[in-house]
């Protein structure tokens, strides 16, 4: 029942049927909630906190829902989320896509990230989160996402942590990954 909720409020929110589109600014004006763990402009300072800069429109949107739903769970989210309605969801959405991402830094393991880019290969990664990482649509922008969170992201996939939703097939990526292959792909990642 509660998929089913998810799903149908999910539709609607992505599908544009509400009133009218997304208002960037009042995202702005809402996101104020959001800069405390996720950092001034979407870009988190604070580890195991993601930054929601240049994150994909629908994606920010879903994972509001899934919050707000109870189906993704987490104790600073829990109260957030309970002040936000479906207007805000696609205002915060519009206004974290419209935002600039942050830039890997410097490389500072070059042999680490070439063995994360052999496993992104091997495990197809770009075949949902694209060839530049970007994200598209409800999946997630992972390139110079902060390397502590891809890497607490990717323990919560492999042990089930991290469930529900569109959340299956980053479970079913994750779970033969080994410690080593993790390392490597949260290095890579965050550096590009």
């Amino acid at each position: 029942m509660r998929i089913a909720l998810v799903g149908a409020l999910l539709g609607a929110i992505t599908s544009g049927s509400f009133a009218h589109a997304a208002d960037v600014a009042a995202g702005k004006e809402k996101a104020e909630l959001c800069a405390g763990c996720h950092g001034d402009n979407g870009i988190s300072q604070t580890e195991n906190i993601p930054s929601l800069a240049g994150q994909q429109d629908q994606f920010v949107q879903w994972q509001l829902v899934y919050f707000r739903a109870g189906s993704r769970k987490n104790e600073q989210m829990q109260p957030v989320v309970e002040q936000i309605n479906n207007e805000d969801i696609r205002n915060l959405g519009a206004y974290f896509s419209s935002l600039t991402p942050p830039q890997g830094p410097k490389d500072d393991n070059p042999d680490l990230s070439e063995k994360g880019k052999q496993a992104a290969a091997g495990r197809r990664c770009a075949s949902c989160h694209t060839d530049s990482y970007a994200g598209t649509k409800a999946v997630a922008r992972i390139a110079g996402q902060r390397e502590d969170y891809l890497l607490k992201a990717l323990h919560d996939y492999k042990s089930g942590v991290r469930s529900g939703g569109g959340q299956a097939a980053m479970a079913d990526v994750a779970y033969p990954l080994s410690e080593e292959e993790i390392e490597a792909l949260a290095h890579y990642l965050a550096h590009l």
